[in-house]
């Protein structure tokens, strides 16, 4: 961070040709074999693999498990009432209406064969204790609601207040090998073990792991080092207690919430300027991005995000952030800039957030890491990449309410 940059530029020469699109495919990063790769598939459609489907609908199923050392204190029904439908409202914004998640909701306690502190829950959850839970889960499901075992999304619930119930153990479960219950293939199941409430759109970030996306945050080797370090307050998949939670544009294309229109690509050598609208922004009805469209911007006017790839993995990328949707309560606005390596692995930094600022702070006693809160640049800021060179220059406020952006590719 030390070797950014950060200056104030004049508003004048911010002209520049309109980005000559190479296409999104340009831009793409391969997959790797690495737990969770950002590697995005441009053209065919996104990469799935063997996720669900992240467009449509998908069966889901919330199911609620007791033991035998704890009498449930709540109802199913109204312990649901703390996930939805304040999960399914998130991810309907995030993804512009392409995802609706409207699970199943079971009625009735499903009783555990074992105490609950027989199974060592805990976020070093032991194999033999995983295997143990997650076995004795699925049977309950396949003897009690075989119809709920073949859904897309299936979320374990466990008593929150029971004695061996640890809230740190919450996480998807993803099968070495799928396993067949009650006829139906299922490859990953998310066990919840919230307290009651449960923390603040803890689902959402589960779900996002069902759907193929890494954790972003950093998780240290000694107590007490930074969890936050890798992007803040910017995007769920790194702090679900973040002022600025909305999925990163390069997550909602690799999912496709974002089309391969909405992305421009400069291509490599000399100047192109990009209007960027609001990531959170509503899709205009006409499809085109509405103000902008037509202005010398890229594209077809409804620009999301632009991507300098610099490398056979690694890609820059800058997209607008407003206090609007999933953001708001964003603390600073602005144009955010990010690192994306799609040969990282889940924790391990695959998403790295630039720091516009690096000699100030904001929203201190909110903001899960303050250095970061007031990270994207504004009118008349510009962030030079010290390694590959390239140049972002942010202009005035274009009409559909992001910025001008100007990229100068060595």
């Amino acid at each position: 961070m030390a070797l950014i940059t950060t200056v104030l530029l004049a508003l004048t020469g911010l002209a520049g040709r309109p980005a000559a699109d190479p296409g999104a495919a340009g831009c793409a990063l391969p997959r790797h074999p690495v737990h969770h790769s950002l590697g995005v598939s441009s053209g065919d459609g996104p990469d799935r693999s063997d996720h669900p489907a992240a467009v449509g609908e998908p069966e889901a199923a919330m199911v609620f498990l007791s033991f035998p050392d704890s009498e449930p204190r709540s109802a199913p029904e109204r312990i649901a009432a703390s996930y939805f439908p304040v999960t399914a409202d998130f991810l309907h914004r995030a993804s512009h209406g392409r995802f609706r998640l409207a699970p199943e909701i079971d009625d009735a306690w499903l009783p555990m064969p074992k105490p609950s502190t027989a199974y060592d829950i805990g976020r070093d959850w032991t194999p033999r204790g995983r295997e143990a839970y997650v076995g004795d889960a699925l049977d309950l499901v396949a003897d009690h609601r075989p119809h709920l075992a073949g859904a897309d999304i299936l979320y374990l619930v466990a008593d929150p207040n029971a004695p061996g119930v640890d809230a740190d153990a919450t996480k998807v479960v993803n099968l070495k090998h799928s396993i067949t219950v009650a006829g139906h293939e299922l490859r990953r199941v998310v066990t919840l073990f919230e307290r009651d409430p449960p923390d603040r759109l803890v689902l959402a970030h589960e779900t996002g792991h069902v759907l193929g996306l890494p954790d972003l945050y950093h998780r240290p080797d000694r107590p007490g080092g930074n969890w936050d370090r890798y992007v803040g307050d910017w995007d769920l998949m790194g702090s679900q207690f973040g002022l600025a939670p909305e999925l990163f544009g390069w997550h909602r294309w690799k999912l496709g919430w974002l089309d391969d229109h909405q992305v421009d690509c400069p291509p490599v050598g000399g100047v192109t300027r990009h209007a960027l609208r609001p990531l959170a922004a509503p899709p205009e009805p006409d499809g085109t991005g509405g103000p902008g469209a037509g202005t010398g911007a890229s594209g077809t006017g409804d620009t999301r995000m632009v991507v300098v790839r610099t490398g056979p993995s690694e890609a820059l990328v800058a997209e607008a952030r407003l206090p609007i949707g999933n953001d708001r309560d964003l603390c600073v606005p602005g144009v955010l800039l990010y690192r994306v390596r799609s040969d990282v692995a889940s924790t391990r930094g695959p998403i790295e957030v630039i720091d516009g600022r690096p000699d100030s702070a904001a929203c201190h006693g909110r903001s899960v890491r303050p250095e970061l809160a007031d990270a994207p640049l504004d009118t008349g800021m510009t962030h030079r990449d010290p390694v590959s060179g390239v140049r972002f220059e942010v202009g005035e406020r274009e009409p559909g309410g992001g910025w001008w952006l100007r990229v100068i590719r060595p």
